[in-house]
């Protein structure tokens, strides 16, 4: 054995991968550095009774994330498993295809295998296989529901939805002696940024990982890319550089609101002090969609804080009016010290008998119309950000959440996309539109009302 195999089979050896795994890669001409390493021995840990079943890699452009998952998915999972059915998942179709038979050539130049490029499958004599899946639009992940995958693999993980990527966890099952597992690559930022973190980057962060594994890597780890490419990621600037080139996950790559910062606008309670002039809720109506409040506070020089925040579904108004009272109470206020109530203008909308939602909340709160125009509330948001005169309680930790997911709609970028919570109610960005509904509200009374209109920022 060579100098060159010696050193790579020390250290498979000690990240933990079997010496038949790297067998079976080198077999197919495939040698993985150090990261792909241990991303593949965390793959191998899926077999164990109390292992992992969901591996994420990757983090940054170029650490070779692609080639590891392919590798693992046809030259490990798919020799050592008769009839494994596996789903090779990722968004617009061409570019899964045209990549793929790019690795294809790389990995299994010397492994027997038929590929369908008709059909999108890989097949070995062993009858297993990958389908290689698509999806444009979120919708089509759905196409693939009911259907029951041994091994799903999923690229370019934040760009599925958590609704999504949890609706498609729901095909990883078997009848056959093996754990089902899903492997994942991605880059920071994209819809599925925060979810993605949440559930990989932070338990490996805290040294707590229970089911999940992540592997993080950047191009730094590749030997093998070229350094044209490597030049190309450190002359980015701003959060893609810090995205793409370190693998930065405490970023805001992709979102509506880029100008905050948290370390600025999202502070502790401060409380609700009584001489602040202005105190007002901010209310999105919902039924099916949750109910969404913010308990907005205005202080002397016209900051503009969210205090707490309240989001149910399915509940009567009687329920709201009482869960509305126990929110103000923890601020020691009541609802004779509330300025107004902004409400969404489809409370207004009449029911077949003629009666209306917010003719329910009139009889125990200030409600009124507030102004609904999606463009002037973000805009409205964007400047208090920039300003540095809006801030978020961490009572507020859906809120903050939400506004941290947000994106731009690309048929309207100067608007925020629409975001619908999930079938478990999760998500969704109800929270954002009470806070800009009351957010307008006093910007346009602050314009048109003389009493408002003194407290300057």
């Amino acid at each position: 054995m060579t100098t060159a195999a010696t050193r790579l089979a020390r250290k498979a050896r000690s990240l933990g991968v079997p010496k038949g795994q790297l067998v079976n890669f080198l077999g197919g001409g495939y040698v993985p550095q150090e990261k792909q390493l241990g991303f593949h021995a965390a793959c191998r840990a899926c077999d164990e009774p109390e292992g992992p079943t969901e591996i994420g890699f990757g983090g940054a452009r170029g650490p070779g994330k692609s080639h590891a998952l392919v590798g693992q998915m046809a030259l490990d999972d798919c020799q050592r498993v008769d009839d494994l059915k596996c789903l090779l998942l990722r968004k617009v179709g061409k570019a899964v295809r045209e990549s793929f038979e790019d690795l294809r050539g790389k990995l299994l130049w010397n492994v027997p295998h038929n590929y369908n490029r008709a059909e999108g499958i890989l097949s070995f004599p062993n009858g297993s296989r990958i389908i290689l899946g698509h999806f444009h639009n979120e919708s089509d992940i759905d196409s693939y529901l009911g259907l029951e995958y041994d091994v799903i693999g999923v690229e370019e993980a934040t760009t599925l939805s958590v609704a999504k990527y949890k609706a498609i966890r729901t095909c990883n099952r078997t009848s056959k002696d093996w754990r089902p597992r899903i492997y994942s690559t991605t880059n920071p930022g994209g819809v599925g940024h925060y979810w993605y973190k949440a559930r990989f980057v932070a338990p490996y962060r805290a040294k707590s990982q229970a089911n999940t594994r992540f592997i993080p890597s950047t191009v730094y780890d590749n030997a093998f890319v070229n350094k044209e490419y490597v030049k190309t990621l450190e002359d980015l600037k701003g959060w893609r550089r810090e995205a793409w080139l370190n693998g930065s996950w405490d970023i805001m790559a992709g979102q509506y609101f880029t100008n905050i910062d948290p370390d600025v606008h999202f502070i502790p309670s401060l409380g609700v002090p009584s001489y602040w002039p202005y105190k007002w809720l901010g209310m999105d109506y919902g039924w099916t969609h949750p109910t969404a409040i913010v308990l907005l506070a205005m202080d002397n020089s016209g900051n503009i804080y969210a205090v707490d925040e309240y989001r149910e579904a399915k509940l009567p108004v009687a329920r709201h009016i009482a869960n509305i009272d126990a929110m103000l109470a923890r601020w020691g206020l009541t609802r004779g010290n509330l300025w107004t109530v902004a409400g969404g203008g489809d409370m207004w909308q009449p029911d077949k008998d003629g009666t209306t939602v917010a003719a329910d909340y009139e009889a125990a709160l200030p409600l009124e119309r507030a102004n609904m125009a999606r463009i002037d509330g973000a805009m409205a948001l964007l400047g208090r950000f920039d300003s540095n005169t809006i801030f978020i309680y961490d009572t507020c930790q859906k809120l903050v959440e939400t506004l941290l997911t947000l994106e731009h709609d690309p048929h309207r970028p100067e608007d925020v996309l629409k975001v619908d919570v999930d079938e478990n109610g999760d998500g969704g960005d109800d929270l954002y539109d009470a806070l800009r509904y009351g957010v307008m509200t006093m910007e346009e009374a602050r314009q048109f009302t003389p009493q408002v209109q003194v407290l300057s920022y």
